[in-house]
């Protein structure tokens, strides 16, 4: 066996070393991805656990901070003819409605909500068309419902309630999805604010932004809603005779 076929054999030999080495080191991660892959997602393969968890994230609801026991018997307090479960169906039809109008680009399938509410869904439409978009919420399930926070100030009284919500939501150009799926779940959260209107004329002037009176003797700012007489002249003040709750803003968070 001359020099030129020992050199041969030798390199054949590091080439199959070379390969054993890689082949030992392929079933020794491919061992450690499969116990990390059964300790995180209890399956050995981590493709088929990714997806796994992607499917568990579409079908979990966010979770909703609730503070309905902590704020509701104070609403009651202000408030004795406050009903929650009608107020909470109210908040529901004016999420779902708020997101159907902007599927169908049509501003007026919101069942109610204050002339801000309204312009901001005009604009957000508005938005949409200018950009030649069209964002589809579809398939959408409520899945709870809280109040959030109750905010009760000198001219301005406000609840917010917040949803766990969950649709296929995406967004097209052209015929071309540019955002989101049209197969996968989305699970969101939103708050949506409703606010105390003593007048509706008085609150289409302010915009829609809350209670905003005066004395109609000195021109004080009232202290609080349903005050009977002015804080600074002591005058008689006559409430308004309508009283409503009404929405003021939808917003994703």
């Amino acid at each position: 066996m001359d020099g030129k076929q020992i050199g041969v054999i030798v390199i054949l030999l590091l080439i199959l070393a070379v390969i054993g080495i890689l082949f030992y080191v392929f079933i020794r991660i491919r061992r450690k991805v499969r116990y990390y892959s059964r300790m995180l997602f209890g399956t050995e393969s981590l493709v088929d656990g990714v997806k796994s968890m992607e499917r568990e994230e579409e079908l979990t609801p966010k979770s909703v901070s609730s503070a309905t026991g902590l704020y509701l018997p104070s609403i009651l307090q202000d408030f004795p003819g406050f009903h929650y479960e009608e107020m909470k169906s109210r908040a529901e039809n004016v999420l779902l409605s708020y997101l159907r109008s902007i599927d169908a680009m049509n501003e007026g399938l919101l069942t109610e909500g204050t002339s801000q509410l309204r312009e901001n869904l005009r604009l957000r439409i508005g938005a949409l068309q200018k950009a030649g978009l069209r964002e589809h919420f579809e398939e959408m399930q409520l899945h709870r419902m809280e109040i959030y926070q109750y905010r009760r100030q000198r001219e301005r009284c406000s609840i917010v309630f917040q949803a766990a919500i969950g649709y296929i939501h995406y967004v097209e150009k052209d015929g071309s999805i540019t955002e989101g799926q049209r197969d996968r779940l989305k699970q969101s959260r939103y708050n949506i604010e409703m606010i105390y209107i003593q007048d509706r004329s008085v609150i289409d002037d302010l915009g829609g932004d809350g209670i905003g009176l005066n004395c109609p003797n000195c021109g004080a700012p009232i202290s609080g809603v349903g005050a009977k007489r002015c804080a600074y002249c002591d005058s008689l003040i006559v409430e308004f005779n309508i009283k409503t709750w009404n929405f003021s803003s939808v917003r994703e968070v």
